[in-house]
Formats: C-alpha cells, structure tokens, sequence
C-alpha cells in the first residue's frame, strides 16, 4: 500500500508539472520568439537532463562512465528520446551486471 506521503509527493510533482507547462504556455503562446530564443527553447529538454544526469557520472563508477559513453555515442546517431532511453537501459544493464 502507498503512503500518503509518497502520494502526496507524486500529486505535487504532478501538479508542479503541469503548472510549469501551462505557464510557459499561457506566458509566449500569443509571442513571437526571436531565431535565439527558440534555438535556446529547443535545446532546454537536453540541458536538463544533463543537469539531473551529471552528479551521477562524476561518482566516478567505471559502470556509470560506461553507460555515459554510450549515451554519448547514441547522441550522435539518434535524436533525445531514443538516447535517453538507451542511456538508462545501457546503464542499468551495466550496473546489475557489475556491480
């Protein structure tokens, strides 16, 4: 059974989301982006990954740095999704495989 804290956690995260969304929506739906803006717009998902992924690369793991250059290596043949998604499953492979 879930905890109330946990569920109250997920709803905030989930309320937190959306208000995020809508207010980048509601804020330059009507806006017309400059060439630089939308450049910078377009390259926020990956900037945010990077700053969640990053603390654990520096641990400094030899699993974690493998799974890194892989991720790296997906980077330059396929577009965010897939990589991410090879990202972590090359890396949990790595770290059940050695731990």
């Amino acid at each position: 059974m879930i905890h109330w804290d946990s569920a109250l956690t997920i709803i905030g995260m989930g309320i937190t989301t959306y208000l995020t969304r809508i207010g980048g929506y509601l804020l330059l739906g009507g806006k017309r982006l400059s060439p630089r803006a939308t450049a910078m717009m377009d390259i926020i998902p990956g900037c945010v990954l990077i700053s969640v992924l990053a603390p654990s690369f520096a641990s400094g793991r030899p699993t974690d740095l493998a799974g890194l250059a892989i991720t790296v290596f997906a980077a330059t043949r396929w577009a965010l999704l897939p990589t991410m998604a090879i990202g972590i499953v090359s890396t949990g492979v790595l770290r059940a495989v050695f731990p």
